[in-house]
């Protein structure tokens, strides 16, 4: 052995399963989703709360105002930051189903703070912020599942563009040699 060698070699990398590889890249996501988020939350009720306390809106007008402007600073941190290596070939599609997406979590969000101010008159601004965070929770679920399914597509992988070729090869050679049969049978 030699010096400064403990005799003790480093195992192969041993190669991770599809599950744990798909899990690893689901908690990155997770992660990044959340970074931005929680941006975005920090960005919803200061402009909440500013808005509430500087100008005579209603409660649910000032946190419209405030998701909105937080929708806009979480496309671009989702579009940039967490989603940068998805399909960007469909903007004007993508802005769309985000808007959409973003519209209903905006009606989930703002619905739990409506319920709350003016059905149970829960409106004190402790009570506000308290209902417009649940409201945000529920919402970001939703956003969640619907960014990521729908709006941000993942590129397939080089296994599934294969996976694609070969399926499509597959599908169209018998339709290939009949065609080849019936030429051969006009020429013969």
């Amino acid at each position: 052995m030699g010096r400064g060698s403990s005799g003790l070699h480093a195992a192969p990398p041993v190669p991770q399963s599809a599950v744990r590889q798909r899990f690893d890249r689901l908690m990155r996501e997770l992660a990044k989703f959340g970074a931005v988020g929680g941006s975005g939350v920090l960005v919803n009720f200061l402009v909440f709360n500013l808005v509430r306390h500087v100008t005579d809106l209603q409660v649910v007008r000032a946190s419209v105002i405030a998701t909105l402007v937080a929708t806009l600073t979480n496309y671009i941190g989702y579009r940039y930051f967490t989603y940068r290596d998805r399909d960007k070939g469909r903007r004007t599609k993508e802005l769309g189903l985000f808007l959409l997406f973003s519209a209903v979590g905006l009606v989930i969000e703002n619905g739990v703070l409506y319920a709350a101010t003016y059905g149970f008159g829960w409106d004190s601004p402790l009570q506000s912020n308290v209902f417009k965070f649940l409201g945000i929770g529920i919402a970001t679920l939703f956003r969640f599942w619907s960014y990521r399914t729908w709006v941000f597509r993942a590129l397939p992988s080089e296994k599934e563009k294969a996976a694609a070729a070969s399926g499509a090869e597959s599908f169209l050679e018998p339709r290939r040699q009949r065609a080849e049969q019936r030429v051969k049978q006009r020429v013969g």
